[in-house]
């Protein structure tokens, strides 16, 4: 809140300047910037639940008869940390005041999830076959946002010309890519007789949501109509999931997305769930992924909304363009 606090008070400074402006000599301007940014995230939050396991990195005993978890670490962060590039078309007022609206694409780092290793999975007393299970869960965010903002030029320099600016951002497609590796180790006594691996990719679509974002930047001509540029931009928001998609399943490498029922590959979130949502928890004639319960396969799964945060403070370059 008070970040946000924080950048509406820019927004209103700015706006203020604005009838302070209206007799510039400098006559109105069109521009054009190209630039790349690199961000590193600013605040971690608890990453949610991924496929029912809990955002922690988890170590167990690898023995039949003492299998117990033997170390666990809370998973943190956010997709704050990535590359964007973009477009800006700027129009200006004034000696000091313009207006900006930028088009983007993001793509953030990877950030591991969820982790387990050598957890007892399933013992069959007849065989006597235990099967252990470790896997790890990898997220990645891709989005195309827009980012109009209102620009406070500080006035030029031997060639450099600072300004602010403070804007909104609203994405308007994105998603964030989950990939979990699954790999299943069964031993008889200290002989390993199968191994297995399975790799899914879930694809979460978010909410529409807003976010806001303030920069600090410099520009320095390099001739009549050229500029380069670089600004230092903090920018916050969170996004809410809406639903999820199973869109790759393998085991060993073979393509096994067919055998694979409609509550365990398509996902609705909700704020609240209940007796009547098609969820384990809550409903016990429910199909999960880890059940041969049919009772319900037929639907969507319904599971609690979630969010992830996409904060961070960046560096962009580029050129910029004055007609």
């Amino acid at each position: 809140m008070k970040k946000n606090l924080f950048l509406l008070g820019l927004l209103v400074c700015s706006m203020a300047t604005m009838a302070q402006t209206q007799n510039a000599d400098k006559p109105e301007s069109w521009y054009f910037k190209l630039g790349g940014s690199y961000f590193n995230q600013t605040a971690s939050t608890e990453f949610p639940e991924v496929g029912g396991q809990a955002p922690n990195r988890d170590v167990y005993s690898g023995t039949l008869t003492n299998n117990k978890l033997v170390s666990r670490e809370s998973i943190t962060g956010s997709f704050g940390q990535g590359f964007r590039s973009g477009i800006t078309a700027g129009y200006r007022f004034s000696t000091r005041l313009g207006v900006e609206m930028s088009a983007n694409y993001y793509i953030s780092n990877s950030k591991t999830m969820a982790q387990t290793t050598d957890r007892l999975y399933s013992y069959n007393p007849t065989t006597t076959v235990a099967t252990y299970l470790s896997f790890e869960a990898e997220g990645q965010i891709k989005a195309f946002d827009i980012a109009p903002a209102i620009v406070m030029f500080l006035g030029e320099a031997h060639g450099f010309e600072p300004y602010t600016k403070v804007g909104v951002i609203v994405p308007i497609h994105g998603t964030l890519d989950i990939k979990t590796d699954r790999e299943f180790v069964s031993y008889v006594g200290n002989n390993v007789v199968s191994t297995s691996n399975v790799y899914s990719k879930d694809v979460v679509k978010p909410n529409p949501t807003i976010g806001f974002m303030a920069a600090l930047g410099t520009s320095y001509k390099l001739g009549k109509h050229i500029s380069a540029f670089a600004e230092l931009e903090y920018r916050n928001f969170t996004v809410h999931g809406k639903s999820k998609e199973t869109t790759e399943y393998t085991v060993n490498g073979q393509d096994a997305l067919s055998t694979r029922n409609t509550s365990q590959i398509y996902t609705n979130y909700h704020k609240t769930l209940d007796s009547n949502s098609n969820n384990v928890l809550f409903n016990p004639n429910t199909a999960t992924a880890d059940t041969t319960d049919t009772t319900r396969p037929n639907e969507k799964m319904d599971e609690l909304s979630s969010y992830v945060g996409i904060s961070g403070l960046g560096l962009t370059v580029g050129l910029k363009y004055s007609l």
